[in-house]
């Protein structure tokens, strides 16, 4: 299984992400951890450079969120409402993560992987936390952009989210809800 790593993180655009509900523009975890990483190191950039705080450097947050759903490449894209029925479904789950990260982590040359561990296994004390709450911000802005077009299917998931990032304690992503998330609501036109 040695040096099959690439090539399995190359098929993150096959795994569908909310399968249980209608999408008007399906999201893969590969566009999705785009997403995440532009936000996570946005918002590690935001606690630095605009509320001057101490946090991980912005560019591992970006590479962590690539790779935070890699174990999803093996597993599929476990719906919400069942990865989290109760903690002992959740608990279980982590551990799958774990064992299938740990596999990914087999695919590599053994040179490269403590290179990546912390990314995949999700394990860095400082970056994880930024990951996590750009990954909440990611799922809402899909939230938002399913509801322009009229899909009311991502109204009680939007109020979810939104509710689970303000109980965050993340001033980073406080700013950026209350500075940036307008925007995503807008159309092209409106943006300029």
């Amino acid at each position: 299984m040695a040096n099959e790593f690439y090539a399995f993180m190359s098929r993150m655009r096959y795994i569908t992400r909310w399968g249980l509900m209608r999408n008007t523009c399906s999201e893969n975890i590969q566009e999705h951890s785009h997403q995440v990483a532009v936000l996570a190191h946005a918002l590690a950039l935001i606690r630095r450079e605009i509320l001057h705080l101490d946090g991980p450097d912005p560019d591992r947050c970006a590479v962590a969120a690539l790779y935070h759903d890699a174990s999803e490449i093996l597993t599929g894209d476990l719906p919400t409402p069942i990865k989290y029925y109760n903690p002992e479904i959740r608990n279980a789950y982590k551990q799958v993560e774990r064992i299938y990260g740990e596999r990914l982590l087999d695919m590599l040359p053994p040179q490269l992987r403590h290179c990546y561990e912390h990314d995949v296994l999700e394990d860095d004390e400082l970056v994880t936390p930024v990951v996590k709450a750009a990954d909440k911000l990611a799922a809402y802005i899909k939230c938002v952009e399913e509801q322009k077009t009229g899909n009311t299917e991502f109204d009680s998931a939007a109020r979810q989210i939104m509710d689970s990032m303000r109980a965050l304690e993340c001033p980073e992503l406080n700013w950026f809800i209350d500075e940036c998330l307008d925007a995503f609501s807008k159309n092209l036109d409106e943006l300029r």
